[in-house]
C-alpha cells in the first residue's frame, strides 16, 4: 500500500493516528484526530477515516477502547506475526469474502426494545467481523452517542451474547426492559454505568436490576 494513493488530508489523518498511537499507546478518538489535524468537523474526519479503511491503511480492532488500528505494512507472513492464526486468517483478502447469515434484530434506539431473535431477519456478515463466533446478532445504530468510537447513525453493529461482561466493554444494554442503547459498560459500588462516547453526552448510573446487557460489540459494518 502506497500513501501516494491518499489525498493530502488523508495522509495527514493517517500520520496523526500513527504518531498518536505510538505516543499514547492507544488510537485517538475522532475528536482528537480533528483537533490534531486542525479540523472543526468530526463528520469530515469520519469520512477520511472510512476512506483509509476502504483503502486498506486502517482497520477496526474487535475489543475495548478506541477501535482504529494501523494495518501492518507489507502484509504476508510478516504481518501475521504476533497475532493468533484466527486473526491472521481473518485479515487475508480471501477470508474476508466468506460470510454467514446472522439475525438482524432491528434498530438500537432509545424507547424501543430489540426484536426477538425468532422474528429477526437474516443478514449476511463477513467472516472478518464475526470470526465464526457463536451467539452473534446484528443491530442498526440510531443516534450518535458512540461517535468517538467511529460508530455513527445508521451503522450496523455485530454483537455477541456473553455470560459476563467487563468494565470497558461496548455493549447493547436494555434499560428497564424497554429502552435499548449502545454504550460503554462499567460497574462499581454505585451501580452500572452506561457511558456514551460523545462529548455532548454524559454517563448515567443505574441500579444493576434495571440493566440487562444483551451483547458485546465485536464489529461494525459501515452504512451506505
Amino acid at each position: 500500500m502506497k500513501s501516494a494513493n491518499l489525498t493530502k488530508r488523508q495522509q495527514a489523518v493517517l500520520q496523526f493516528i500513527e504518531d498518536y498511537a505510538r505516543a499514547e499507546g492507544r488510537s485517538p478518538t475522532l475528536t482528537e484526530i480533528a483537533k490534531g489535524v486542525g479540523s472543526s468537523a468530526v463528520s469530515t474526519i469520519h469520512k477520511h477515516v472510512q476512506h483509509l479503511m476502504d483503502k486498506g491503511f486502517l482497520e477496526r480492532s474487535h475489543g475495548k477502547g478506541n477501535n482504529l488500528v494501523l494495518r501492518g505494512a507489507g502484509g504476508g507472513e510478516d504481518a501475521d506475526q504476533g497475532e493468533g492464526r484466527e486473526e491472521a486468517h481473518a485479515r487475508r483478502p480471501e477470508a474476508r469474502n466468506i460470510a454467514r447469515m446472522l439475525p438482524f434484530c432491528g434498530d438500537i434506539a432509545a424507547g424501543a426494545p430489540l426484536i426477538p431473535e425468532e422474528r429477526a431477519i437474516p443478514l449476511e456478515v463477513p467472516l472478518a467481523i464475526h470470526r465464526e463466533r457463536d451467539e452473534c446478532f446484528v443491530l442498526r445504530v440510531r443516534g450518535e452517542s458512540m461517535v468517538e468510537d467511529a460508530i455513527l447513525d445508521g451503522d450496523l453493529v455485530v454483537l455477541q451474547k456473553r455470560s459476563e461482561y467487563r468494565n470497558g466493554d461496548r455493549v447493547a444494554a436494555l434499560i428497564d426492559g424497554e429502552e435499548a442503547t449502545l454504550k460503554e459498560y462499567r460497574r462499581d459500588g454505585k451501580g452500572v454505568w452506561l457511558i456514551p462516547h460523545n462529548p455532548e453526552l454524559s454517563p448515567t448510573c443505574y441500579s444493576p436490576e434495571r440493566i440487562l446487557v444483551q451483547g458485546l460489540l465485536i464489529g461494525v459494518m459501515r452504512s451506505c
